[in-house]
């Protein structure tokens, strides 16, 4: 996506009438443009030329964002557009009180004038002329960019202002023209009649409130993006590198991949690297809101942004420039900002003819009120009252701004949202999906139990093992020698070692021949106590693999090896069922140890034997009961990932940039995971509460306005009110937003379940659902039964049936089950499937 600066816009109509107009060109496969940040960001083909040309045609500019150019310390986003409508509104708020002091101080209060204006009214007008032109002038951006909008076509809100306050000035005007001429036909009684018909100080109200709200809409406005800024302020400005034996101080951005830098206590890390000598303690808060220090070494990588606490090391740079991780999730949440979500695309087709709208039924209101015989004062007030209180902006600063709020609190938690889609759909999620390693589990299998048998105690139990899995590269192997380590013990060597294909390992230790492995194996060489085989059953249901151990003719003992379910797994699978999530666990492996992993981490349900190649096909079976999240590493799962409606890359550390997920982790904790879907709904409630704002403002106001209640109840407003409403409006919807910033996403005691009646529908239907297997090889009733009990065995089949005449096996589904499921559960008693349909 190629990012660009747009300038001019002032509404939610501007941005509808940029986007239509590159949407339009040749080559732009789709283009977002954010008024909350005067951003656009265009796919496809079409050079930066045209997409440019096509803006400023609209009547707006553009120029294209450069990277390499982008001001470090995050000028780019300095709010300097509050200073200068503070400045404004504080000059026509000066002017505009003197204007009101001689308009209605004199009339409402017979605050004194001079003489001069006292006795003479059209004195008195001409100095509200004046008084009210120099408002206008102060605040000429309303009108060139309102009358340029007109003039291309396009209206949008300072249009809407710009008509306002021209037709009421316009109109005090000609009655000040014929004041005078009543002056000098009639003399000052006759000038008098015409002192009711100035809006004088309406116009210059106008401009002033509208000033207001806009310089109060800015300033919320730019507190959205203060996570971005905050990410853009952690990137140190110098780095101390090495060069010819030297070292020397040079601005980050010159550090190339390959150079050696050095980082002391309390300084910021200035780019991605590899600690090569020395140690530090690192605060990694500002990437996975961890605050707990991180202990590195040589070996260790440590990222931009971060603040080595204490010690000392030299780093050699491995990604720098826009590269670096730092650089990574800022153009994540910038990119994220520059999208749009499903939920804006009706505020956005409103957008589109808002403006033109309001203008027509401000010429309807004067024209209706006029021909019931109102003077042309009232009706031209209702008028101005309706172009003046209608507001575009609230319809399009509804939704940008709770994503770009929502987003740097994520960003800050280490929960990076791609897109804005990616923030609406999450929050609709109704079924989480979790592969099973690395997400569930640590993926590193660890000893759970050491059982010692007779004679032998802990310790010499894992020192006799450690002198045969030290040898060894299978993962089990590691998960003892670990456990070895952490205990402190040490072990002879083991000589003559052999590694025995699927079954275990074997050598002589002290003279001794020592063996381990499975139960086949170590039973083979010697004979085992009785209740050995029950435990080691017991264990493997508890999702364990059991390693025995003999040592000369005696048996050793069991140590149990599992890859244990993470610290925070059952919390977090509690956390998400609590907000009516249903938790799914997919695994390729067997029934009995995904059951056992499943049922400790307290998931719903376990699809187990599935590839990673199944993965997506379960996935797609899932969507129909609703929307899925798939939580997986990111590089297994990809096809997982990309198939459910939203992908969650869990663990990602320094890489942000995985294709293949919407929603990016940094941290290896589960409990992120309801975290995200807690800031996702709170967002999506933030987006209807100011959707809902934003119409029911219109729908009640511009009727107000336009005096439809005066007849019934008497109701008429004024046009300096409707300014005043029109002014807050945005800033409501701005200031609400910002609430998202108080959520406590990692608290789930205000969590409830939100009920799916669509996806309860799919799975009644899912209960009955049927497949059927065209299976070769079965040739009697045995082979049936064969065949029937391998497909009952599976999770999620409750009754199969097989006839061999036939060649088919019927199978009825309480819950999704994969085809790759099924064909591996036939396949494995020796039948083939050749198709399921």
């Amino acid at each position: 996506m190629e990012q660009y600066n747009v300038t001019g816009m002032s509404c939610a109509a501007c941005s509808a009438r940029v986007e239509k107009a590159v949407s339009g060109v040749e080559g732009v496969t789709s283009c977002t443009v954010s008024l909350l940040t005067n951003s656009m960001g265009v796919e496809g083909t079409a050079p930066p030329e045209k997409i440019i040309a096509a803006v400023k045609n609209a009547g707006y500019g553009a120029s294209l964002k450069n990277a390499k150019t982008t001001d470090k310390g995050g000028d780019s986003l300095q709010d300097t557009e509050t200073p200068a409508l503070l400045k404004r509104f504080v000059s026509s708020l000066a002017f505009l009180l003197i204007l009101m002091y001689f308009s209605m101080g004199h009339m409402m209060f017979g605050w004194p004038l001079p003489p001069f204006f006292a006795e003479n009214h059209v004195a008195m007008g001409l100095l509200q002329l004046m008084l009210t032109a120099i408002v206008m002038v102060i605040n000429q951006k309303f009108f060139i960019s309102g009358f340029k909008g007109l003039i291309h076509r396009a209206p949008n809100m300072d249009t809407l202002v710009s008509l306002g306050a021209t037709a009421a000035f316009g109109y005090s005007a000609v009655a000040l023209f014929l004041m005078t001429g009543a002056q000098v036909s009639g003399g000052s009684e006759a000038a008098a009649a015409y002192m009711d018909e100035f809006y004088f100080e309406s116009a210059a109200m106008i401009l002033t409130l509208i000033t207001l709200g806009k310089m109060l809409e800015a300033r919320s406005k730019g507190k959205t993006t203060n996570a971005l800024k905050a990410l853009i302020k952690l990137a140190p400005k110098t780095a101390a590198v090495e060069r010819d034996g030297t070292e020397i101080t040079i601005p980050a951005e010159d550090v190339r991949a390959g150079d050696i830098f050095v980082v002391r206590a309390g300084e910021s890390i200035p780019v991605d690297g590899e600690v090569t000598e020395g140690f530090g303690a690192v605060n990694e808060a500002s990437l996975t809101g961890e605050s707990i220090p991180v202990d590195k070494t040589a070996g260790s990588s440590v990222s931009a942004g971060t603040i080595n606490l204490s010690g000392f090391m030299r780093c050699r740079a491995t990604r720098v420039g826009e590269d670096t991780t730092l650089s990574q999730i800022i153009k994540t949440v910038s990119d994220a900002a520059a999208t749009k979500a499903p939920i804006a695309k009706i505020a956005d087709k409103v957008s589109g003819v808002f403006v033109p709208a309001v203008i027509a039924v401000a010429l309807v209101t004067i024209a209706v009120w006029l021909r019931i015989g109102r003077p042309i004062g009232y009706s031209l007030a209702r008028g101005i009252s309706v172009l003046v209180i209608s507001c575009p902006c609230a319809l399009g600063l509804a939704t940008p701004v709770a994503i770009m709020v929502a987003n740097g609190v994520g960003a800050k938690n280490g929960i990076l949202f791609k897109t804005a889609a990616s923030i609406e759909i999450t929050g609709k999620a109704r079924i989480v999906a979790l592969d099973k390693t690395g997400t569930v589990t640590s993926g590193k299998p660890a000893v759970t139990d050491v059982l010692p048998a007779e004679g032998f105690t802990e310790n010499e139990l894992i020192s006799l093992a450690l002198s045969l899995e030290k040898k060894s590269e299978h993962p089990l192997a590691k998960a003892v020698v670990a456990e070895a380590e952490r205990r402190g013990i040490i072990s002879a060597e083991a000589e003559n070692f052999t590694a025995v294909s699927g079954g275990g390992l074997k050598g002589t230790v002290n003279g001794m021949e020592v063996y381990g492995g499975n139960y086949a194996f170590v039973c083979g060489q010697n004979a085992l106590p009785s209740g050995v085989e029950k435990n080691a059953e017991t264990l493997a249901n508890a999702g364990k693999t059991p390693l025995f151990f003999s040592s000369g003719e005696k048996f050793a003992g069991v140590i149990a090896v599992a890859d244990v379910i993470k610290e925070d797994a059952a919390q977090a699978v509690k956390e998400l069922k609590g907000m009516g999530a249903r938790v799914v666990m997919l695994t390729g492996d067997n029934e009995r140890t995904a059951a056992a992993i499943g049922k400790s981490a307290g998931i719903d349900e376990v699809i187990a034997g599935v590839l990673p190649s199944g993965k997506e096909q379960v996935i797609i079976e899932l969507k129909k009961q609703g929307k899925v999240i798939m939580v997986g590493d990111g590089i297994n799962d990809a096809p997982a990932l990309t198939q459910a409606d939203v992908g969650v890359a869990i663990g990602a550390g320094t890489d942000v940039a995985i294709d293949a997920a919407d929603v990016v982790l940094m941290k290896n904790r589960l409990k992120d995971v309801p975290a995200a879907l807690r800031l996702s709904r709170a967002a999506l409630r933030i987006i209807r509460q100011n959707l809902f704002w934003a119409f029911i403002y219109n729908a009640l106001l511009i009727p107000l306005a336009a005096g439809v209640f005066s007849v019934a109840l008497g109701w008429a407003m004024d046009p300096m009110y409707g300014a005043a409403a029109m002014s807050l409006s945005s800033f409501c919807v701005v200031t609400n937003a910002l609430r998202l910033n108080l959520v406590k996403i990692n608290d789930p005691s205000r969590d409830r379940k939100i009920k799916d009646k669509t996806a309860e529908k799919a799975v009644k239907k899912e209960v009955s659902m049927e497949k059927t297997l065209v299976v070769e090889g079965m040739m009697c009733a045995h082979c049936e039964a064969r065949v029937k009990k391998a497909l009952e065995g599976v999770t999620g089949v409750s009754s199969a049936a097989a006839d061999h005449v036939k060649g088919i096996a019927t199978v009825t589904l309480s819950a999704p089950v994969a085809d790759e499921v099924l064909k591996s559960a036939v396949e494995a008693q020796d039948y083939t499937v050749k198709e399921i349909k």
